[in-house]
Parts: C-alpha cells; sequence; structure tokens
C-alpha cells in the first residue's frame, strides 16, 4: 500500500515510545505534506548530529556535547551533594525545578533481574570513585520494584558515617516514575527527603 521508503519512515517512527501505527502514519505524512526540501534536510541533519555529536559526561554520565557536562562544570554547584538517577531524563526532570543545587550520577538504567540487568551493566564503579568527595547521597530512583532494589543495594555498598544517605520522600507514590511527576510532587520530594 506505501511506497517502500514511507513505510520505513513509519516503521522507523513506530519504535519511538508512545508512537503506535497511526501517529507514526500521521508524523511520515506530515513530513511529506508540510516539509518543504530545507526543512527535511534540516531534520535529516538533526538527527544524523544526534549520533554524531551526543556522548556522555565523563563524570557522570548526563548526555552531553561535551566532554563534561554543564552540570558537572559548573562550579556554582554544591558538588558535596550528589544525586543518583536512572537514567538522563530523570536529570532534566530534576532540573525544570530549579530548587536542586548539587551535582547527579546517572546510573544508566535499574538493577532488573528479569531483563538480566545486574550491578555490573550499571554505572556504579565511576559513583564509587566519586563518593569519598560527597557528603550526601541522594537516591532517586523509581518507587518501582526496580528502584527500590537499587536504591538497596546502593545503601548497602556506600553506607558509611561519613556519608549521609538519603532518599526522595513524601510526593511521589510506590510505583510511580519521575518522568510522569510534576514539578510540585519533586520539589516536595526532594525537600522532604529523609535519611535512608
Amino acid at each position: 500500500m506505501y511506497p517502500a521508503i514511507l513505510k520505513k519512515l513509519i516503521d522507523d517512527f513506530q519504535k519511538l515510545p508512545g508512537i503506535g501505527e497511526k501517529t507514526a502514519e500521521r508524523l511520515a505524512l506530515h513530513l511529506i505534506s508540510n516539509f518543504d526540501d530545507d526543512a527535511i534536510l534540516g531534520f535529516a541533519d538533526h538527527l544524523k548530529r544526534l549520533k554524531e555529536e551526543i556522548k556522555y559526561c565523563s563524570v557522570c554520565h548526563m548526555i552531553t556535547d561535551h566532554d563534561v557536562c554543564d552540570i558537572c562544570s559548573n562550579p556554582d554547584r554544591d558538588h558535596e551533594t550528589l544525586m543518583v538517577v536512572s537514567d538522563a531524563k530523570d536529570v532534566f526532570v530534576m532540573e525544570k525545578m530549579r530548587t536542586y543545587h548539587g551535582v547527579y550520577h546517572v546510573l544508566g538504567g535499574l538493577v532488573d533481574f528479569s531483563r538480566g540487568i545486574t550491578d555490573k551493566d550499571l554505572n556504579i564503579d565511576s559513583l564509587a570513585l566519586r563518593i569519598p568527595n560527597i557528603l550526601e547521597m541522594i537516591i532517586a530512583t523509581n518507587g518501582t520494584v526496580e528502584g527500590e532494589m537499587t536504591a538497596k543495594y546502593l545503601k548497602t555498598l556506600f553506607d558509611s558515617e561519613k556519608l549521609s544517605i538519603t532518599r526522595l520522600a513524601s510526593g511521589l507514590p510506590v510505583g510511580a516514575e519521575l518522568k510522569y511527576a510534576d514539578e510540585l510532587t519533586l520539589s516536595k520530594a526532594v525537600e522532604n527527603r529523609r535519611k535512608y
């Protein structure tokens, strides 16, 4: 039914989270109908450059276009307070609040034995290197089974009298994911964090 290249584009759009067949078809047809040649080429160039230019921060593993991300290289941030999150989306969500002024560490996932993801698959070795310079580690993993399992593992691994380990508190219901929480809820969760 579709020309071959249009079908491939629809299939590509369907690989994105939350995009079903109808939405993928609508997006592909919109590109054909409403984008002129320059806009299409610009769109394609942005996708190409995204793959070429985006890398992971050598300190915290946040996505960036520099060796060290803007947060890690910012001297005005509190470098003794470290928030541990599962992925880059969580950093973007937290930064929208504009109330947290510490730094981050992106694990790159959560422990999930059902999918074969163990602590060895996460950025925990590089986290261990940062711990001697940290006074407080805020564990900000999701309230899911995997998030709780990862949080307990981190607490066990880094528990010491020299390091205050806290966990995001009230405002985030059990089973909730950070990316779906509103800014006020997240702000309260950070303010009301508790010793873990």
